[in-house]
């Protein structure tokens, strides 16, 4: 059954500021009669003049009869979706149910917005919708409200299809903007006040990490070094994945820095970060880890994910061949000639295709780091384990060159930790 909408101007639209230039409003409507047992809409149009709003979500509270208690509220983010960010722009929010239960007579929907600002969940946009209920039926239990979201954009606003926190992990920004920034700091260190302060990253690549991790927790500093310069290409980065107006943050900046030589003063840094960099540095990491434990104040927090070598995806090619641990079933100038002779199945790195000779390179200079190794190597410069999660092969098949390695080190693929440092 289809009901005609009627906008409903009664209460005008309402925004919330929320910290530095992020701002959103939302208008709002809904059928002008609603009937239970019968379907229901609520439709907001949200507007986003800021840059960007990270983590939003989006709320509809039922009142009946001039009530000041909600009878139903439901979130987005209870149903499946995930507003990892929104760009500025136009967006249109639906919320259906095909069963309707209301309060009889008048009745309101209240849609709010909320948006990380500042580091902290902050509403930043409210809008009330008044409409008429049923008048003489017995309301439909409340929980016959099964309930349907939709979103899309409107105008020249970015498609929602097109935006990387919808397509998940297919997409290397996804994983780096969204997912490691979450990792790093909500779920391995515990969303710790020390993350809040001024913070290192050590190896930060091509820096969308740590602008995940600036734009959602807002710490006082965040520096990122590495000597190779990944970071200049961030401005194309995030052109390439509809951000091509946001300015960096000013408490985020970066720098072309060696990390066995770190130029900061002792016991000058809160917190520090080392996701997938210890095992790049050629000729080993033990003057970084030294490095490390040097800057940070004491009782610090070091968040660390290496690469691990003798895991399944340790050998970093794999654009080149899918064959588990092929690294480890290959001779050395076999492996070479997988690089040099195979065609590529490029992933995506948000456009970066480096050359055959520097992959080879690279796999050259890797570190063979184990799970157990670095634990030990980290507990003997006085790191005290705080928190630890390893993301396993579901199964693995011993072949020829693998036997000689143990379980525990062909297993995980991924190591997330964080450690405080006793000095």
């Amino acid at each position: 059954m289809t009901i005609p909408m009627s906008e409903l101007n009664a209460v005008a639209s309402t925004s919330v500021e929320a910290g530095v230039d992020v701002e959103a409003h939302v208008s709002g409507h809904a059928n002008a009669r609603a009937t239970n047992g019968e379907p229901f809409s609520v439709i907001a149009d949200v507007r986003i003049s800021s840059d960007i709003v990270v983590d939003v979500d989006v709320c509809v509270d039922f009142f009946g009869n001039d009530a000041d208690t909600p009878f139903h509220t439901r979130f987005i983010s209870q149903d499946g979706w995930d507003l990892c960010w929104l760009p500025k722009g136009e967006y249109r929010v639906r919320w259906n149910t095909p069963r309707l239960a209301l309060a009889l007579g008048a009745n309101r929907a209240c849609v709010r917005v909320f948006g990380r600002v500042d580091g902290v969940t902050q509403m930043l946009a409210v809008q009330n919708i008044a409409f008429v209920g049923p008048t003489s039926e017995t309301p439909t239990p409340q929980s016959a409200m099964a309930v349907m979201w939709e979103i899309d954009s409107l105008g020249a606003t970015p498609t929602i299809e097109s935006l990387a926190w919808r397509q998940g992990y297919k997409s290397w920004f996804f994983q780096h903007f969204d997912h490691a920034s979450r990792t790093a700091i909500e779920y391995i260190c515990g969303d710790s006040p020390l993350m809040r302060g001024r913070v290192l990253d050590v190896g930060c690549g091509d820096g969308v990490t740590d602008l995940g991790i600036a734009l959602r927790y807002a710490p006082k500093e965040l520096i990122g070094i590495d000597p190779f310069r990944g970071f200049e290409r961030l401005p194309q980065i995030l052109a390439d994945n509809n951000l091509g107006h946001l300015s960096i943050p000013k408490n985020l900046k970066f720098m072309a820095e060696d990390g066995n030589a770190l130029p900061f003063a002792d016991n000058s840094f809160d917190a520090l970060i080392s996701w997938g960099s210890i095992e790049h540095m050629a000729g080993g990491y033990d003057r970084a880890l030294s490095e490390m434990r040097r800057v940070l104040k004491p009782d610090g927090l070091l968040f660390i994910a290496p690469g691990l070598f003798y895991s399944n995806i340790g050998h970093h090619l794999g654009e080149f061949s899918a064959e588990p641990y092929f690294h480890l079933t290959h001779t050395h100038d076999e492996v070479r000639d997988i690089v040099f002779n195979s065609e590529p199945n490029f992933m995506d790195r948000s456009g970066l295709f480096a050359k055959r000779e520097e992959y080879w390179q690279w796999y050259n200079e890797l570190n063979k780091i184990t799970v157990t190794k670095l634990d030990e190597e980290l507990r003997a410069l006085g790191f005290e384990p705080w928190r630890a999660a390893l993301r396993c092969e579901p199964l693995v098949e011993y072949k020829a060159g693998m036997f000689e390695h143990r379980i525990c080190d062909l297993a995980p693929n991924e190591l997330y930790s964080s450690w405080y440092i006793r000095k």
